[in-house]
């Protein structure tokens, strides 16, 4: 048998579920999925090791940007509906000599922008849009009608409590690119954390407002290591400059990817807790699979049971259990009767069609260089990926420990990155706890639960939602950030009556 043979089975359903009735989601489960397959791999050349910050790579500068803050504003999307708050998009150079620029989309607070801090969104794959997803699908200011032209509000916007600046990283990445193809040939953690943090410091110089503010990171999915490495990043150059270039104060992650054993572990866990797996087939994969980082090549009797696990859960979403996959993906003439509270599994067809139209670009100040492909919500055209550490737990440990609010949310619905892997990565963090377990309320119902630790660690769940927690429960997800960037804990909200 062909050593390593289980990577197949182990995430086979993740890579067939690509192929589904267009569910939401799947794009970002097929990128994972062939990440870690890569990472298991026993051949794989993927550095594993724990996360350092690199040099900033030649050309890469703080520029000029005087005048182009003006340029990037957006003064109305095609379809879109009037709103009382500023929107910008446009590009950033990140490397002059190699032509590489990373596309962003800011929504300025619907209120008190000038007071509310400036939080920053990014979306994982690794190769995945924060456009496509985080503001276009769940936590930014519209959502996208069943027409691909038109546009409503999301009245659970983020920017109602922050101002949100949505990025696409790295360069290959929806609108990002690069004019050197070896840039689209070798992508990895290093390389992006190093690139983001060259694109804050010259957006901040274009936008200088900002540039004291409290400023936070948020992502869900992979951005489980996007976020910790770029808070690492910016730590360690604050340090290195004996001054604080980026105020940053605390990161926000969800259904994240933290620690590779507790998350492999963690799902199938989830499986068999709802039902999903047999309890022969789970207590087959506890006995048999070692999803430790220096774990042997796996047994059949480990083969045999993940291959039996993945056939039972191929058929429905997995970042979803309960919700109904997308039977009709096309346009319709006139827009369906849309609402944010009921999440359409058909969204990634209209969002694509939008993002592809020229007057939407061009309102956007998007794909200035014509791109020679689509844009698309998660990259085909980033050929590697070099290095992804096997955990992210000391990044979090360095943040309590140099005083950053570190924020873990789950949504309980996700079978990817479920809560059971979030759970579990925190109990490996062997951490004292501050605030016991506890209900946490929106509106007199129970919104989720939440525990704090010593070292400012929250963890909260969000009840009935999925892996895009702001698309699912946006009222909970809007309740859940307004706390927290008020420093105010959850066990504050309306309680009991």
């Amino acid at each position: 048998m062909e050593t390593k043979a289980c990577l197949v089975l182990l995430f086979f359903f993740l890579f067939l579920s690509s192929f589904l009735p267009q569910s939401q989601g799947k794009r970002q489960g097929e990128a994972l999925d062939n990440l870690f397959k890569a990472k298991l791999n026993k051949h794989s050349t993927i550095d594993k090791s724990h996360f350092e910050p690199i040099s900033l790579v030649h050309g890469a500068k703080v520029l000029s940007q005087v005048g182009l803050q003006e340029r990037d504003r957006i003064e109305k999307l095609p379809g879109q509906p009037a709103v009382g708050f500023t929107q910008y998009g446009g590009y950033v150079t990140i490397d002059e000599s190699a032509g590489r620029a990373f596309y962003y989309y800011f929504a300025e607070a619907q209120h008190s922008k000038q007071s509310l801090p400036l939080l920053l969104w990014l979306n994982g794959g690794p190769g995945c849009s924060s456009l496509a997803y985080g503001a276009m699908q769940e936590l930014g200011p519209f959502r996208v009608h069943s027409d691909g032209k038109t546009l409503f509000k999301n009245r659970f916007a983020w920017n109602h409590a922050a101002n949100v600046l949505f990025l696409e990283s790295p360069a290959g990445v929806g609108f990002s690119y690069s004019n050197t193809t070896s840039d689209y040939e070798k992508g990895g953690d290093k390389r992006t954390a190093a690139d983001n943090y060259v694109f804050l410091l010259n957006w901040l110089e274009r936008f200088p407002e900002y540039k004291k503010r409290d400023f936070y990171i948020s992502g869900e999915s992979y951005a489980g290591h996007y976020v910790p490495e770029l808070a690492h990043t910016i730590l360690h150059h604050n340090k290195k400059a004996n001054t604080s270039l980026i105020n940053l104060k605390g990161i926000i992650i969800g259904n994240a990817v933290i620690n590779d054993e507790t998350d492999n572990q963690g799902m199938y866990d989830y499986f068999a807790s709802h039902a999903l797996i047999s309890d022969e087939t789970s207590h087959q994969i506890n006995k048999y699979c070692d999803f430790s980082p220096n774990a042997p090549s796996e047994s059949d009797q480990c083969n045999n049971a993940a291959n039996e696990a993945n056939l039972n859960v191929f058929p429905i979403d997995i970042y979803n259990i309960y919700a109904p996959l997308c039977s009709n993906p096309n346009l319709t003439a006139m827009p369906k009767k849309a609402s944010v509270r009921f999440f359409d599994p058909c969204s990634d067809n209209y969002v694509y069609a939008y993002l592809n139209r020229p007057d939407v670009q061009k309102a956007l100040h998007a794909n200035v260089t014509k791109l020679n492909y689509d844009w698309e919500p998660c990259s085909d055209v980033i050929q590697t990926w070099e290095d992804s550490p096997s955990t992210m737990i000391p990044l979090l440990r360095e943040f309590m420990e140099n005083g950053l609010r570190v924020w873990i949310f789950s949504g309980d619905i996700d079978g990817r990155v479920p809560v059971t892997s979030t759970k579990y990565s925190i109990n490996k963090m062997k951490l004292s706890v501050k605030s016991p377990w506890q209900p946490w309320y929106l509106n007199t119902q129970v919104g989720g639960y939440t525990q704090v630790y010593k070292g400012d660690l929250t963890f909260a769940t969000v009840r009935g939602a999925g892996h895009q927690v702001p698309s699912y429960q946006p009222t909970r997800a809007l309740t859940l950030i307004s706390y927290f960037l008020s420093g105010k804990p959850l066990s504050d909200a309306t309680w009991g009556n």
